[in-house]
């Protein structure tokens, strides 16, 4: 192979990578465009509308969601480019499988996915927060966001919550089932919307459920659900820190998907080993990940990295920046945080594609 012809391949493979990651952009962009069309499509009720109907006109489709059929037929049109909808082109029809439906359209499936696309929404919206952050260094705190993101968080773990909290992350605790039966204090330290506390208020009714957050809309809203759920007499929602909470002697303590967004993490387990009953647990629910970067590459890391840059390293950067885990902690550094707060027992006790789980003592 002479020189010319060297040269000329290794253009076209230069070629060929620059067009194969420009697609890749490409790709990224589309799924933003998509994203819109999904909560278009949950709020105007055109996935419930096509749920368990078989194959339907896009006129059929209109009529049931009482909305525009020239609208409504580019939006199915955009789904079927995209896989989300199946189109039978002899017939003109579009359909809905059951998998699409457990994700688009049953909203107590665990794969529902159209409330998570909030939290782009808001992430977009706060852009300029970000890049005056980026430019000082300053921090974004969780109630600096447009409303949407705690909406959005709250319901992208909602339903996974439910699938595996009660099922299987806690019978995957040594002991602490059977000590929830009897009857314990248990602390959901950054609570949210409350979902993750409720779903053990209603599984074990011998206990008492206090949950705790710094954002009042939070409290707020997780309140108005415990009383919706007929718990509100053993569930308490108060705002408190993650190092200021009242002592109890709780014989669970749970952080789910919270500990990394602290500005202290540290201090915070230290307040956890002072308030935790003699014999109790910690349960800590954190964003799955490995302990190297170069582990983390791919669609979660993907997702979580980017999230972690807009809220979470930016809300520990508002309570002072300690220590700024991010979502991609990963064990080793997990279980240091809790070393140093002097806990000498850390387990892996369950997985999932999302979030490791793990058992933490003294």
């Amino acid at each position: 192979m002479d020189a010319s012809t060297t040269s000329s391949a290794s253009t076209a493979t230069g070629e060929d990578a620059l067009m194969a990651f420009a697609m890749r952009t490409i790709n990224d962009i589309a799924a933003g465009y998509t994203g819109v069309m999904v909560s278009l499509g949950s709020k105007l009720g055109l996935y419930k509308a096509m749920a368990a109907a078989g194959p339907l006109s896009a006129r059929e489709i209109a009529q049931r969601a009482s909305c525009a059929e020239r609208y409504v037929r580019e939006w199915l049109n955009s789904q079927v480019a995209c896989g989300y909808v199946g189109y039978h082109a002899v017939s003109g029809t579009y359909e809905l499988s059951p998998a699409q439906a457990q994700v688009l359209a049953d909203e107590d499936s665990p794969f529902y996915i159209p409330n998570a696309w909030n939290v782009p929404a808001s992430m977009w919206f706060d852009e300029p927060k970000a890049l005056h952050a980026f430019r000082t260094g300053e921090g974004v705190a969780w109630d600096e966001h447009d409303a949407r993101m705690s909406c959005g968080v709250a319901a992208f773990y909602r339903n996974g919550y439910r699938a595996s909290l009660v099922q299987e992350w806690l019978p995957a605790l040594d002991g602490v089932v059977q000590q929830l039966q009897s009857g314990i204090d248990v602390a959901d330290v950054g609570c949210g919307h409350g979902h993750s506390t409720l779903l053990m208020a209603k599984a074990f009714p011998a206990s008492r459920f206090h949950g705790f957050d710094t954002h009042t809309s939070s409290i707020l809203e997780a309140r108005k659900l415990a009383q919706q759920a007929g718990v509100g007499e053993r569930v308490r929602f108060e705002l408190a820190r993650a190092t200021d909470y009242p002592d109890r002697q709780y014989g669970l303590i749970c952080y789910f998907d919270v500990l990394h967004d602290l500005g202290d993490p540290v201090a915070a387990a230290r307040h956890a080993a002072h308030t935790l009953a003699p014999g109790g647990t910690v349960l800590l629910v954190e964003p799955f990940a490995n302990d190297r970067v170069e582990d983390n590459q791919g669609t979660v890391g993907q997702l979580y990295y980017s999230a972690s840059t807009m809220i979470c390293c930016a809300h520990a950067i508002s309570e002072g920046g300690h220590l700024v885990l991010g979502a991609q902690a990963g064990p080793a550094r997990l279980q240091e945080v809790f070393r140093k707060a002097g806990f000498t027992h850390f387990r892996c006790a369950a997985q999932t594609p999302f979030n490791l789980i793990f058992e933490v003592r003294r």
